[in-house]
């Protein structure tokens, strides 16, 4: 069984990864993921419930105020409010406080009630009162103490340079101190608590008493700007993505009544108002509006929607007043898949995290080990034991490898977050790394690259040969003779009923009008009826022959739609020197056709599903990793033998769940797109790895050439940790 919980008071990925590891060497637990991102625990394991309180005690022996609770909470709300005024829930959330918040949610009634929920943690996991924001007076009061250290030393006043020193130490580093001994107690000896507080304590004692202060202080100030710089960027990912309603506004004989969002049923009406988001999945039963998709497709362009069309949850309703009636519960709305998506995707840990983890299980012990011969080797050489202490302190100072176990997770997640506001839902960091090694794409037709919509594009042979074809048509329910006869409706064509009618399968139609015989179809018709045809060019699609009286009298091409943006996506991909496939199981003519509209390289048609597969095999295997593309049931086995596996969001379910990338907006030109912000994910994880080890690198160096100093050391441990994390969250900004 699995299941997702949340897990507070984790200040340090360094920490998260340790307790990750602890976790999945117990013997009950099957597989547990600890994502420092969207602060998400997900355990598998027979029954995960019985085993938290004793994974609460194995987490406090690395993070001592660490807790654990369910993701979803118990909601008793207060609304009978009209809609007019605030809000009151009690949340019981697991974790034995209760919660009293006072809501400011859009409750899609038109009106914005004075509350702050913060909904940064998925599924209604709030901040708690023990998760509040750090107050920054104690470390203002030990910046002016320090200042006042600074100059009483350079007084020459050293004993009260000493007490100032000390005050102010007690005030900054307090915490961390008592930390460092409780987890020295639990065998932590690498931990961060404990490297910082033996570094600056160290100082004291070869009397740098201002830099020991200084230390501390400027590592407390990186540590607050680091937490500030995650809390706003997971708040700001889980706001793109979390577009769930707190509440629904429920239509009733006796008015509107609301109502959590939870607990709307299938078949309820909910009234949307003007500027309201669209609360669940449904079908508009009343009214008429324009729908800013833009949310979850990320398309620009408003769509009209009137009585009988289905509506997305999270979409905008921008101009008239709808009623919905609910056809999926907000636990299958597209808000939620679209946020379950987010979290499992976070959940994923590509490679170079994986590493990442282990190297850093390497690193802290080596950079302390070469510390301690930093202070004893050259010591018993020289004899200058001050100075090369002082040396060894400022490795420890830098031995936390926090900045590179925060970064790179969190490189990713801001990737995922800014593909979910272009419609692009990547599901899982291994699906983004694969992503960037892709060579090939290779796309269905229909659906992909077509928009699965046959349309008359070419009528030949006067405006009566559109007439007598849709006249013979519209009795049939083919997909060809449907359009025929739509093309003649929009052109407001005034259609017959034909004396007599009689279709012939595999062939056509045969009609009798006026004593006339028409006859409409394929060749094989004409051929068999003796009429004799003029000479018909290439053309894409399929014909539809005329013929009056055994004379042939013109054609109709139906063709299905090439998506407005193919063109342009296939160039794009060409210019990224990625080779461009088509697989179809339609007809070689009209595949060649679209192919060679549309710049497709190669083409491989008439295939059945398994045939799709082997000539995938063979494209990997020709060009290198391949990303296949399709909408269709039939896909579902292609995308997961795919490297990277991406589906239409307007296609199958199977084909959906099958894939590793989903394209909400069904646009061709969501490709680059994936694989551009897939390629800065990578690299902005891989530029963060490189900078912190390089800073380190560097740092180190010089302190062993005798440029050592602790100022340098903490901005190489908390001032790099502060700089990745902006850099990881610059993908989030980047435009088009």
């Amino acid at each position: 069984m699995k299941k997702v919980y949340i897990i507070e008071n984790l200040d340090c990925a360094n920490c998260a990864a340790k307790i990750e590891g602890k976790f999945n060497a117990h013997p009950q637990v099957q597989e547990a993921t600890i994502t420092f991102a969207t602060r998400q625990l997900r355990l598998a394991a027979e029954d995960p419930d019985t085993l938290i309180p004793e994974l609460v005690e194995i987490a406090r022996t690395v993070e001592g105020e660490v807790t654990i609770h369910p993701r979803e909470t118990v909601h008793e709300h207060d609304h009978d409010c009209g809609c007019g005024h605030e809000h009151h829930h009690d949340h019981d959330c697991g974790c034995g406080h209760d919660h009293h918040h006072e809501h400011d949610h859009e409750c899609h009634c038109g009106h914005h009630h004075g509350h702050e929920t913060s909904h940064d943690e998925a599924h209604h996991s709030h901040d708690h009162g023990e998760e509040q924001d750090e107050s920054p007076i104690p470390l203002l009061v030990g910046a002016g103490l320090f200042v006042a250290g600074l100059i009483l030393n350079n007084l020459g006043l050293k004993w009260l340079t000493l007490a100032v020193c000390l005050v102010a130490y007690v005030i900054l580093g307090r915490e961390l101190v008592m930390t460092a001994v409780r987890n020295l107690t639990k065998g932590h000896v690498f931990d961060e608590n404990f490297l910082m507080s033996i570094a600056t304590i160290g100082a004291f004692f070869i009397g740098e008493f201002p830099e020991a202060v200084g230390v501390m202080l400027f590592y407390r100030v990186g540590e607050y700007f680091e937490h500030k710089a995650v809390e706003r960027s997971r708040s700001q990912i889980m706001k793109a993505v979390d577009l769930r309603p707190e509440v629904v506004n429920l239509v009733e004989k006796d008015g509107i009544r609301v109502i959590p969002a939870e607990d709307a049923q299938v078949g309820h009406l909910l009234l949307v108002r003007p500027g309201d988001r669209i609360p669940l999945d449904g079908v508009v039963i009343t009214g008429e509006s324009r729908i800013d998709t833009a949310p979850i497709t990320g398309e620009p362009v408003p769509v009209h929607v009137a009585e009988g069309d289905s509506v997305t949850s999270g979409c905008v309703n921008t101009t008239g007043q709808l009623t919905i009636r609910v056809e999926r519960p907000l636990s299958e709305s597209m808000v939620t898949r679209i946020l379950d998506s987010v979290e499992n995707a976070a959940a994923s840990k590509p490679k170079i995290d994986r590493f990442i983890t282990r190297f850093a299980r390497v690193y802290t012990p080596v950079v302390v080990a070469v510390a301690a011969a930093t202070a004893i080797l050259p010591s018993l050489v020289t004899g200058d034991w001050g100075y090369w202490v002082y040396t060894a302190l400022t490795f420890l100072v830098m031995s936390c490898p926090c900045a590179l176990v925060l970064s790179v997770p969190l490189a990713f997640f801001a990737g995922i977050g800014a593909g979910s506001k272009k419609g692009i839902l990547f599901k899982g960091g291994q699906s983004m790394e694969a992503l960037g090694s892709v060579k090939a794409v290779v796309m269905d037709k229909t659906g992909t690259i077509t928009k699965g919509d046959f349309r008359v594009q070419e009528v030949a042979g006067g405006h009566d040969v559109l007439k007598l074809c849709a006249s013979c048509e519209q009795q049939s329910t083919h997909p060809i003779a449907q359009s025929i006869v739509a093309c003649a409706k929009e052109r407001n064509m005034e259609l017959f009923q034909p004396d007599s009618l009689e279709e012939i399968p595999g062939r056509g139609i045969r009609a009798g009008v006026d004593g006339q015989t028409i006859l409409c179809g394929n060749e094989r018709l004409m051929a068999e009826n003796g009429i004799a045809m003029d000479q018909i060019g290439e053309v894409y699609g399929t014909k539809v022959l005329v013929a009056v009286d055994s004379r042939f009298v013109g054609y109709i091409v139906i063709a299905d739609t090439i998506k407005d943006g193919a063109k342009a996506a296939v160039e794009q991909l060409k210019t990224r020197g990625i080779a461009t496939v088509m697989l179809t199981g339609d007809a070689e003519d009209s595949a060649k056709a679209v192919a060679a509209e549309v710049g497709i390289d190669e083409l491989h048609a008439g295939l059945l599903p398994h045939q799709k597969l082997e000539q995938l095999q063979a494209i990997r295997a020709s060009k290198g990793a391949a990303m296949f593309v399709g909408d269709g049931i039939n896909d579902a086995p292609v995308l997961a033998g795919a490297d990277v596996g991406a589906a239409m969001g307007s296609g199958a379910d199977a084909a959906i769940e099958a894939a590793d990338v989903v394209f909400m907006t069904s646009d061709v030109g969501a490709v680059p797109e994936a694989l551009r912000i897939a390629k800065e994910t990578a690299g902005i994880a891989w530029q963060n790895v490189i900078f912190a080890l390089t800073v380190k690198a560097i740092v180190m160096v010089l302190g062993l050439f005798g440029h050592a100093s602790m100022w340098l050391a903490v901005f190489a441990d908390s001032g790099v940790a502060m700089l990745c994390v902006l850099n990881s969250i610059r993908v989030l900004y980047k435009k088009k």
